[in-house]
């Protein structure tokens, strides 16, 4: 027997049961499993019931745990001494609005595209399809061998959507059983829709909701206006001040721990051919508008924003109110890298809004999550092993990437578990995650199942 014959019968068994896979994957997608409504709580419960169901049929010693929210899904299979942890979360995001949706979002099916097949549904990429890689990964592994390589810990968290207010007091209270050598992580996707991609930083992110008070009412502005006060008028060059011409965020200190890029790390994303214009043009945009002599990737991938998110304040309903209003509120987050503190620049973010304001205004805030960037170590053995199971299935060299947005799990991991992540994921920036429509392509689920085989197989 051959090196490679024990892996080559389990990518035939994947091949085989391809059709098979799908229509598992199908019936996890049609549990409306939406967190952030308490309508759909027995939901979260039946999508949990149907995960623990499903491991335990395939080996696993799978249970659902309790938590103040939804439940967890833990489930221990395997030997040895290389230990890996696999992190999804079987909740999606709500539906809204249900009439741009060109089908029933928990009526899933397979659609053929001028791209390809696709699986259509909600949670179809955000994190179900994703997830079920790893779990189809698993089944093939113990269908033709009765065992796994190595050991493996799974962990599907039901509130992933909703914040996850019980994840890290779960974490803390489980963390000997979920401890392990390294943890994986599959909600990312492929670089360029095409090449496997591996993300080894991200950045955190922090919002901040500011309400500027004025008058004790809204007033005419015929009667008042030119010598009252007007909060929007105070929001508004607030805002204005946050970025300098050249794009660089004005709060005091909010560069503190914000370090340079590796030039090694920098030519590799050269090499990745990224097209500014590309990118740009795919939704309508021309110029790149971040900080001022950093090429594209940098300004997703490595350096902070702030960005504002949205006004409000005074009338804004059909036709016209000359109003002055008593209050306006805007959302600002900030995505952040390297060493930046939230908590800190939270605090600078309010000091540096109330410094600027005038007489007869108060200035509020509420805050709205605080976490801080995540960087993986990809010299840790397994991104290697990882990277060259990709490159073989994907038959082109897989990528090192930072990710632009944020997945606080990877943190976590790291704070409370002392573990390095693996983030590995095969969606498509065209999968409208978060959207109506949501899809994932066919090919992304089969490739994506025969990928964590080879990535079980280069651990074990």
């Amino acid at each position: 027997m051959t090196d490679t014959a024990p892996l080559d019968a389990i990518l035939a068994r994947i091949d085989d049961g391809a059709d098979r896979s799908t229509e598992r994957l199908l019936d996890l997608l049609r549990i409306p499993s939406i967190s952030t409504d308490p309508a759909h709580a027995d939901d979260c419960q039946d999508a949990a019931d149907w995960l623990v169901a499903e491991l335990g049929r395939i080996g696993f010693d799978a249970s659902k745990r309790r938590t103040p929210g939804h439940p967890m899904v833990i489930a221990h299979a395997g030997e040895g001494d290389r230990h890996v942890l696999f992190y999804g979360h079987y909740d999606v995001q709500p539906v809204d609005p249900l009439s741009l949706w060109d089908r029933d979002p928990f009526d899933p099916a397979v659609e053929e595209t001028a791209g390809g097949p696709v699986i259509r549904g909600r949670g179809a990429s955000d994190d179900k399809g994703q997830l079920m890689t790893f779990v189809e990964a698993c089944r093939a592994w113990m269908d033709v061998h009765g065992r796994l390589p190595c050991r493996v810990t799974i962990l599907f968290e039901g509130e992933e959507e909703s914040g996850s207010p019980s994840l890290v007091p779960f974490l803390q209270e489980n963390a000997g059983k979920l401890t392990a050598d390294v943890a994986l992580i599959c909600d990312t996707g492929l670089f360029d829709d095409r090449v496997p991609a591996i993300v080894t930083t991200l950045r955190g992110l922090l919002g901040e909701e500011v309400t500027v008070h004025g008058p004790d009412r809204d007033l005419h502005s015929g009667l008042y206006g030119g010598m009252a006060r007007n909060p929007l008028r105070v929001l508004a060059r607030v805002l204005a001040g946050l970025h300098d011409d050249a794009g660089r965020v004005q709060v005091p200190g909010f560069y503190d721990g914000v370090a340079e890029v590796e030039p090694e790390i920098l030519e590799g994303w050269r090499a990745l051919g990224f097209s500014e214009d590309g990118f740009l043009g795919s939704v309508g945009l021309s110029t790149p508008a971040g900080e001022e002599g950093r090429m594209g990737l940098e300004q997703l991938w490595s350096r902070p924003t702030a960005e504002i998110n949205g006004v409000i304040g005074g009338y804004t309903g059909p036709g016209f109110k000359t109003v002055l209003p008593a209050r306006a509120s805007a959302k600002v987050s900030f995505r952040l890298v390297g060493g930046q503190d939230p908590h800190a620049l939270r605090d600078a973010f309010r000091a540096w809004v109330r410094a600027q304001m005038p007489p007869d205004c108060r200035v509020e805030f509420a805050g709205h999550g605080a976490s801080p960037a995540s960087r993986m170590d990809p010299t840790h053995p397994v991104f290697a092993a990882t990277r060259a199971a990709l490159s073989e299935e994907w038959d082109m060299d897989a990528a090192f990437v930072g990710g632009g947005g944020s997945i606080p799990i990877a943190g976590h991991f790291q704070t409370h578990l002392g573990m390095q992540s693996v983030l590995a994921g095969f969606a498509k920036d065209d999968d409208q995650i978060h959207s109506p429509n949501e899809k994932y392509d066919l090919r992304s689920f089969h490739k994506g199942i025969r990928s964590w085989a080879r990535v079980l197989a280069k651990l074990g």
